[in-house]
């Protein structure tokens, strides 16, 4: 499978993808979720736009045989040589087949090479446990820190950061 910076031409096959991999039945069924997720959308192709459009932001996209997306990784630059991953995604009939570990490996290549990044974080439910282990044994470990959930859930969660030094 090719991983590439995605383009403005990936994001109308690419939104559903993310939609599947993080919210409805497919989600619930991806042993990447613990609980129920969320009813409101993940993202939107507008805020897809804006990732590609943005100087501190890269999307990398995992093409299929037929060239069709099948994931992705979201790579934010936060300044003070850290940067945030976030929005991985697989199809959830390809997952448990080594392309999360690949996007992760590419999101920390490119966090390097972009943006100059020493650091990569990220978070995840707190509660997760089996996610959290998944990015332990990629070299991601707790910080200790801890964020509100993005969006108002019932019973509210929270989110566990992760931290990795990079290679330079």
């Amino acid at each position: 499978m090719d991983i590439r910076l995605a383009s403005a031409a990936d994001l109308p096959r690419l939104h559903p993808v993310i939609e599947r991999a993080y919210r409805g039945d497919s989600a619930r069924a991806s042993w990447a979720t613990e609980s129920a997720p969320p009813a409101s959308p993940r993202t939107s192709i507008p805020a897809l736009e804006a990732i590609l459009a943005s100087p501190a932001e890269r999307l990398l996209v995992a093409l299929g045989q037929d060239a069709a997306p099948v994931g992705c990784v979201q790579i934010s630059d936060r300044g003070g040589n850290r940067a945030y991953l976030g929005l991985l995604c697989i199809d959830a009939g390809l997952q448990s087949g080594g392309l999360g570990s690949r996007l992760v490996a590419a999101a920390e290549r490119l966090a390097v090479q972009a943006f100059g990044a020493r650091i990569m974080e990220m978070t995840v439910i707190a509660s997760h446990e089996r996610l959290i282990g998944y990015y332990q044994r990629r070299g991601y470990q707790p910080t200790g820190e801890r964020r509100p959930y993005p969006v108002t859930l019932d019973p509210p969660c929270e989110m566990l950061v992760l931290a990795k030094a990079l290679a330079a």
